[in-house]
């Protein structure tokens, strides 16, 4: 395709997911059912005032000079109660509809974190710990329930009960009001406290150790098999260990720089402290003349109930932290667009793969892939050859479109993979790395992932080809065995089932990434010989093993992200450069069948 044609067809932008799929979108359904909550708590919060009213108005009315007016003294009584039940009712219902409410934020939450990793890029996916995203949707999801469930109810009760009853007591004496607000002044000026940069760091990291923790639990636990059968245990969870141990050297800080803060905001909103201050203020205005010994009464009450929802504000500040925390984490997920489709989608004219002048780096980070040339013609083996870090998985990953290369162009039949379908590019690419996932599900279900309605029969062919089909019979259920659950397979056997996926799937393109890596020579050979047989697919390898590399047609030498070599076998090793080393570096003393390696190493072009 021309770069005009390219042009044409340049895939649409994605969209703003930001603005559309932000935790604060999520709740615009909900808003009707907050806007209740906080109606029903207002309502809640100052009928709670009317039995504190009601005892002061009872203490004036026994207190005051002359015969006690019975009538007015029942009347108040049952205001009081009234209003006591008027807030029972009235609290109850809103905190029933808040918890009502979190679980459908939550379920919301999950949804749409679970349909943003389904569409986020495979690379970014790759890139990220198991653990960290089972944190995500698992414990920062939960972790927004204070948030919504509690925190609208809470910070109304903040506000409304200490106003309501500002107003009220101002009208007793509006000096004695200035005083009963000191505690809760003192209160408010340790909030900056809790908020200084330090105290945000150490909850960062924090969080972090946490995410480390989970992770490293979880890649423990799925191990721990492998690591004990070779007596590596101790190794294994030393990782474990210190990453605990961090956790404690990271809480121990933070509580340290909270805790006087804390213990400071708890005593000055304690009842004895705010009595003590009602007292003192109030004695000395009583004894200056100032306002008479019953109008004490209402301060004495309702100083308590200034602070009382400041100080249940205060129980739940690190909650709300936690939360916002949380919020901010699934943000960052939802907010991961998924790689651009095409408006107009192209249609490769065959299977020959052309990547040309291809540059990556990982988030704008240094070039791992630096100007790469290569063409994979239909119905050949390339083997992608090279040390470690050399950059031949990243390579291997844009062929799927893990990545879009940040320069250049990977081109199927013509056409720039970004002016492909998603579905298209999947119908005509499959993969298989090292690192296979299994899926808790059937064999037959495992094999036939990509092709859901493939028919028996397709799945023991591929079967047969991946030559798993043997292991499979001997199996409890045989192709209905639930791997995960009746049985555990070994290394080698899960990534015989991943080929069997793949050549299931009878895409044109197939990636493997060493995907014989854990099988034994034999089982190795025999896969080998099935893809020597897949003359009519396009086949890209990342090769360790001399075996693999002497099957191939092409076999790409690669160094720093850069093709050093590329040629035949024979032709490479001829040269005696850099395949040659790598050659010798890894090639056994014998063959699989115990027979000695023959003039392969000599480069005979009879190979």
């Amino acid at each position: 395709m021309t770069a005009t044609g390219h042009d044409a067809v340049r895939e649409r932008p994605a969209p703003p997911v930001s603005a559309g799929n932000s935790p604060a979108r999520l709740l615009g359904p909900h808003l009707p059912g907050f806007a209740a909550v906080v109606l029903l708590q207002i309502i809640g919060a100052i009928a709670g005032l009317a039995p504190l009213l009601a005892v002061v108005e009872l203490g004036r009315a026994l207190l005051s000079p002359g015969p006690v007016d019975r009538s007015h003294v029942w009347t108040v009584v049952a205001l009081g109660a009234a209003g006591l039940f008027v807030r029972l009712v009235f609290t109850g219902a809103s905190s029933g509809l808040g918890h009502v409410l979190d679980g459908k934020v939550q379920l919301s939450l999950r949804r749409e974190l679970a349909r943003s990793l389904g569409q986020a890029p495979l690379g970014w996916l790759a890139r990220r710990r198991s653990g960290e995203l089972a944190k995500v949707v698992g414990e920062d999801v939960s972790a927004v329930h204070p948030f919504i469930a509690h925190a609208p109810g809470e910070l109304v009760s903040a506000f409304v009960v200490p106003l309501v009853s500002l107003v009220y007591l101002v009208t007793v004496d509006w000096r004695l009001t200035l005083i009963t607000l000191v505690p809760v002044v003192l209160a408010i000026a340790h909030v900056p406290l809790l908020m200084t940069s330090a105290r945000t760091r150490e909850q960062a990291d924090f969080d972090a150790a946490m995410g480390r923790i989970a992770s490293s639990a979880v890649e423990f636990v799925q191990g721990i098999a492998v690591v004990k059968a070779f007596g590596g245990a101790g190794r294994a969870h030393r990782r474990f260990r210190t990453a605990a141990d961090d956790f404690v050297d990271i809480f121990t800080r933070w509580v340290r720089g909270v805790s006087t803060v804390a213990a400071g905001m708890q005593l000055v909103l304690s009842p004895p402290f705010v009595l003590l201050v009602v007292l003192l203020g109030g004695t000395a205005r009583i004894a200056s003349g100032g306002m008479a010994p019953a109008d004490l009464l209402p301060f004495l009450l309702l100083g308590l109930g200034l602070t009382a929802p400041v100080a249940a504000l205060g129980h739940g500040f690190d909650d709300l932290q936690a939360a916002g925390r949380a919020v901010g984490r699934i943000r960052e997920v939802l907010e991961v667009r998924p790689l651009p489709e095409p408006t107009h989608p192209a249609v490769p004219q065959d299977n020959r793969v052309e990547l040309r002048d291809v540059r990556f780096g990982y988030d704008g980070g240094p070039e791992v892939l630096r100007g790469i040339d290569l063409v994979l013609e239909p119905g050949t083996l390339t083997a992608l050859v090279g040390p470690s870090g050399s950059g031949k998985s990243t390579l291997a990953q844009l062929l799927p479109r893990f990545f879009d290369p940040t320069g250049g162009s990977v081109r199927l039949g013509g056409v720039d993979l970004r002016d492909l379908d998603g579905r298209e590019l999947h119908r005509r690419v499959s993969f298989v790395f090292q690192d296979v996932r299994l899926l808790r599900a059937s064999v037959a279900d495992n094999i036939a992932l990509a092709v859901p309605r493939a028919t028996p029969d397709a799945v023991i062919r591929a079967a047969r080809l991946a030559h798993i089909h043997d292991r499979v019979l001997a199996l409890p259920r045989g192709y209905e065995t639930v791997i995960g659950e009746e049985v555990e397979l070994s290394g080698g056997e899960a990534q015989r089932i991943a080929i069997a996926r793949a050549l299931a799937a009878d895409t044109p393109v197939l990636v493997l990434d060493e995907a014989t890596a854990f099988a034994d020579p034999l089982t190795d050979r025999a896969v080998r010989q099935t893809l020597a047989t897949l003359r009519d697919r396009t086949v890209l390898v990342i090769a360790h093993r001399p075996e693999t590399i002497a099957d191939a047609d092409l076999v790409v030498m690669i160094e720093d992200g850069a093709v050093v070599e590329q040629g035949t076998p024979s032709d490479l090793l001829v040269r005696d450069g850099k395949l040659a080393a790598f050659w010798l570096a890894r090639r056994p003393a014998v063959t699989d069948d115990g027979e000695p390696h023959g003039d392969v190493l000599q480069g005979d072009p009879a190979r």
